[in-house]
This record gives structure tokens, C-alpha cells and sequence, in this order.
């Protein structure tokens, strides 16, 4: 990682880190505002957006109805009439609601146009499991929006990662879609305070290694450090490649790492079929073949509803274990080839 990362002074929660993005930019652009369901007093369900309204006023964090489709229409509007709105909607789940004013709005605003209108608009929510909140408040659906030709699709997994990524989105003038993960909320990890930003569409490697490349990205990061450190006590190094955005995808950092291992596996939470996960390996296959040693192994989630029970819910979603025994797999396949 970058020495600004190790050396940052001091740490932050993520949802810390989002907070003082929107701080910042809010400080810095008078164009830029919030909205959504119980962001003001309430400071959102995740507290993210906790302060603002004290600072920026109700003009500035405002505080919606809860009629996702409206105040997202809403938000795109603003956007495309010159501010830089931020919307929240409260889960990814809801996301069903708005597809009409992102997929066929703001998306295809600026292409309609002839490329001289534009959309800053960003759209923050939060998906994954982790808590016990049953199908409708679980799902993880970025492949839904990196579908969609116009999004920038943003998936961070570290507080550094959150904080420079959403500051880039914000300045951005096209439409992002800023996916946070529910169990990062409290994480903590190294945040500089000078200004900086995290560059959309370039991603990182969170630990180097010559045998395996792994790719993950959000909450999967995590899991996938682990796995790393099990796999070196049983004598595997592996690199940890984080694409942070998803569209676009930082292909060439992923093809530099699979050509240097020769062996990878993907980690996705989101169920396998349709998947980001497919959609990078076939990227691999194409550009990278000739340097794979064994096949591609994808870890995923299960290809079901997820379940209320805590324990079922745990079955359904892949962890470090996965990501191991797929890493051994394919390491060892080669092995197991020229025997």
C-alpha cells in the first residue's frame, strides 16, 4: 500500500470516513447536498451522515420521504439543472425502485445530449449480509449497475478507500453509483488529514504475493486477507487485488498481477451466476490466457434468497475458508498436472 496509507497518523472508522468526505466537499463546493430518508436529526441509519445538518443546515441535508423513486428523480434533476447532489437510499434492496431515473436517466443523459450535458450525481447505499436482515435487506446487486453503460460503479473496502473515493465521485460529472458494505461501517483503518482523493477506475493491491492472485472487492477484501495469512503459514503467497471501482475496471493492474502469479481466484459475495466476478475472469481469459497455469476459481455466494437465521445466512455467504481451499485448488493443480 502507499506510504500516505501507513503513515496517515491516526484511524477512522469507515462510516468516519464517508462523514468527513461529505464534510469536506460540502465545505469546498456550495453545490453539493444530501438527501434522503432520516440523514438529518437522525444522522442515517449507519450514521454516515451524522452532524451535517447542524453544520450545513436543512437546505443542504435534506431529510425525503420515504418515496425512493421521487427524491431520486429528484436528485437527478438537481444534478443535470448544475448542483452535485449526494442521495442516499437506505438499501441496495430499494434499488428496484429508482432503476428508471439511473438506467434510462441519468445514465444516458449525457450521450442524449450529445455529450453536452452532464449528471454529477452520486447515489450511496449499502447491500451485503452480516446481520440477520433476511432477503429483502441483504443482496448484493453491483452487477445490476456495471450492466449499464454511463455508471461508475464504486465498491471501497477500506476508511482510506471510502474517504478518497467518495470525494472523487462527488467531483465527478457523470452519475456514481457508491456501494458501501453494512459490516465495514465500523471498521477502522489509517486516514491522512491533508486532502486527497482516490482516483475512479484505478484500483490497489492490498498485499503483494507471487503465487495466487486473489480479487476481491468491498467486505470480500477482508476475508481474502485472511485467507492470505493462512495460505503462508501453509507456504502460498498470495497478492490481494482490489479493483475498488468496478466500472471501469482497472484491468491492467489485474492482468499485470495474473501474469506475475499464473494462478487466481475471484471473490465475490454476490451470488456467482450473472456475476462480476464472471465478468473479470473472462477479461483474464481473454487478455491473460496463455499465463494461466490452472483454471480460474470463483468464490461466491450461494444462489439463493438469504436466510433470516443467522447461521443458514453464514452458510450462504463465502468467507476466508472458501478462499483458501479455492487458492489451494488451483496452486496445486499444477502440481497435481505434471505428477
Amino acid at each position: 500500500m502507499a506510504n500516505a496509507k501507513t503513515k496517515a497518523g491516526r484511524e477512522l472508522q469507515y462510516r468516519e470516513a464517508l462523514n468527513e468526505a461529505l464534510k469536506e466537499e460540502m465545505r469546498r463546493d456550495d453545490t453539493v447536498f444530501v438527501m434522503g430518508e432520516n440523514i438529518g436529526e437522525r444522522g442515517g441509519s449507519f450514521k454516515v451522515t451524522v452532524d451535517l445538518i447542524h453544520e450545513f443546515g436543512a437546505d443542504r441535508v435534506l431529510d425525503t420521504p420515504l418515496a425512493e423513486a421521487s427524491f431520486t428523480g429528484a436528485g437527478v434533476g438537481a444534478a443535470i439543472a448544475g448542483m452535485r447532489p449526494v442521495v442516499e437510499i437506505l438499501f441496495i434492496d430499494f434499488t428496484p425502485l429508482i432503476m428508471d431515473q439511473i438506467a434510462n436517466q441519468a445514465a444516458k443523459y449525457r450521450f442524449m445530449t450529445g455529450f453536452k450535458g452532464s449528471v454529477p450525481f452520486v447515489l450511496r447505499t449499502q447491500g451485503g449480509s452480516g446481520n440477520g436482515l433476511a432477503a429483502q435487506h441483504s443482496q448484493n446487486l453491483e452487477a445490476w449497475f456495471c450492466h449499464i453503460p454511463g455508471l461508475r460503479v464504486v465498491m471501497p473496502s477500506t476508511p482510506y478507500d471510502a474517504k478518497g473515493l467518495l470525494k472523487s465521485a462527488i467531483r465527478h460529472d457523470g452519475p456514481v453509483i457508491f456501494l458501501e458494505h453494512k459490516l465495514l461501517y465500523q471498521t477502522k483503518g489509517p486516514v491522512p488529514e491533508k486532502e486527497y482523493v482516490v482516483e475512479l477506475g484505478k484500483g490497489d493491491i492490498k498485499r503483494e504475493g507471487r503465487d495466487v492472485t486473489i480479487i476481491a472487492w468491498s467486505h470480500m477484501v477482508l476475508h481474502a486477507l485472511k485467507a492470505a495469512d493462512v495460505l503462508a503459514q501453509e507456504g502460498i503467497d498470495a497478492e490481494v487485488v482490489d479493483p475498488r471501482t468496478l466500472s471501469p475496471l482497472d484491468t491492467e493492474l489485474i492482468l499485470e498481477s495474473v501474469r506475475k502469479t499464473e494462478h487466481v481466484v475471484i471473490a465475490q459475495e454476490a451470488v456467482r451466476r450473472g456475476g462480476v466476478g464472471s465478468d473479470i475472469a473472462s477479461y483474464i481469459q481473454e487478455q491473460a490466457f496463455d499465463y494461466l497455469d490452472a483454471p480460474i476459481r470463483i468464490v461466491a455466494g450461494h444462489n439463493t434468497p438469504m436466510p433470516f437465521n443467522l447461521h443458514l445466512e453464514s452458510v450462504c455467504t463465502p468467507h476466508a475458508e472458501e478462499i483458501v481451499a479455492a487458492a489451494k485448488e488451483t496452486v496445486y493443480a499444477e502440481k497435481r498436472a505434471s505428477a
